[in-house]
């Protein structure tokens, strides 16, 4: 009750930023609530003196929100998935998927380097661009331990890309005359965001007079954030051991199991209880989606709006970098391969 009572006031300022986001963002999808959030959160903390001068009292909710409730919300968008999709798409596009995963994380730890932006934003956005957006920027976030403005950065990059993608690959994918499926493993396996994906494919069924690439590339992409559990536990794996490095240094102990993202396994549960056992309720599956406006809330209340200015170019031209590595090796592949 005392944990309830220090968190209620932050939880509620998160709460009456996600409502209004929430909405917009179904006003506005290309935009998207998360990132109306983010950036109303940051807004609310640099120019709302009554915020700013009391986030003390909203701190310890605001943590929980960003930290606990995005764990929760990953675990929820587990009842979107069915594993009978997967692997019926999955041999088709796994290869396509392997090649881009891993130019993705190749390009973004070069790049990052040569660019000197920290490792936990070079991660989060090649994470973020590789697998599935703002999802799988949430879900890594805790495990790398990556602070509220590696995060900020990130998501602020991903989204900047996801608008791109719906004007620009429709348009490319005419220039190099995709056929119906292969735009859809290209979108499925390239556009950073499923809602993206979704308007992207959508688009291009507009002009083809069918929906053959919208539900291809809506499922590629579904199968591409499963992808999310074994990068967050290798991921895990390697922050352990370096915090493992660390602790023995100070001379203390180190317990793996306190730092192992069980959200992630909450993830593959549900996914297997939605697959085998029954259809959960889509309203779960919203929930999941609500939540994480509330943690983007948060986090924006947790970001330093000037911090973010001053160092935004280098996360966008690390953004693009990946991006055209995996919208490039997409298509690579899949015309070695001669998939479609």
């Amino acid at each position: 009750m005392l944990n309830l009572r220090k968190q209620l006031p932050g939880l509620l300022l998160c709460l009456g930023i996600a409502l209004p986001a929430w909405f917009l963002g179904k006003s506005f999808p290309l935009l998207g609530a998360p990132v109306i959030a983010i950036l109303s959160g940051m807004l609310l903390r640099a120019f709302v003196p009554a915020i700013k001068n009391t986030l003390g009292t909203f701190e310890s909710g605001v943590k929980f929100s960003s930290k606990k409730l995005l764990q929760a919300a990953i675990i929820l968008l587990g009842f979107d998935m069915n594993l009978y999709h997967v692997v019926r798409v999955g041999k088709q596009s796994l290869y396509v998927m392997l090649f881009t995963l891993t130019s993705a994380f190749v390009v973004a730890y070069l790049v990052g380097r040569a660019l000197k932006i920290t490792k936990n934003t070079t991660i989060l956005i090649g994470v973020g661009t590789s697998i599935c957006g703002g999802s799988a920027i949430a879900a890594t976030a805790p495990v790398i331990q990556a602070e509220d403005d590696e995060v900020a950065h990130a998501i602020s990059t991903i989204f900047l890309f996801n608008i791109m993608a719906v004007f620009i690959f429709p348009t490319l994918g005419r220039i190099l005359g995709l056929s119906d499926l292969g735009f859809g493993m290209w979108a499925g396996t390239a556009v950073n965001d499923t809602s993206s994906v979704v308007a992207a494919a959508a688009s291009w069924g507009s002009v083809a007079g069918n929906d053959t690439a919208l539900t291809f590339a809506t499922i590629v992409k579904l199968t591409r954030t499963l992808m999310i559990v074994p990068i967050t536990l290798v991921l895990a794996l390697i922050t352990a051991h370096q915090n493992q490095k660390n602790v023995k240094n100070q001379g203390q102990s180190f317990q793996f199991l306190k730092v192992f993202p069980w959200f992630v396994l909450g993830f593959l549960a549900a996914a297997l209880i939605n697959t085998f056992v029954f259809d959960v309720p889509k309203e779960a599956v919203t929930l999941g989606k609500f939540l994480i406006v509330m943690a983007m809330s948060a986090i924006g209340l947790n970001t330093h709006l000037k911090k973010l200015i001053s160092n935004g170019y280098k996360p966008i031209l690390l953004g693009l970098s990946c991006w055209f590595a995996v919208a490039s090796v997409s298509l690579l592949v899949q015309s070695v391969l001669k998939l479609w």
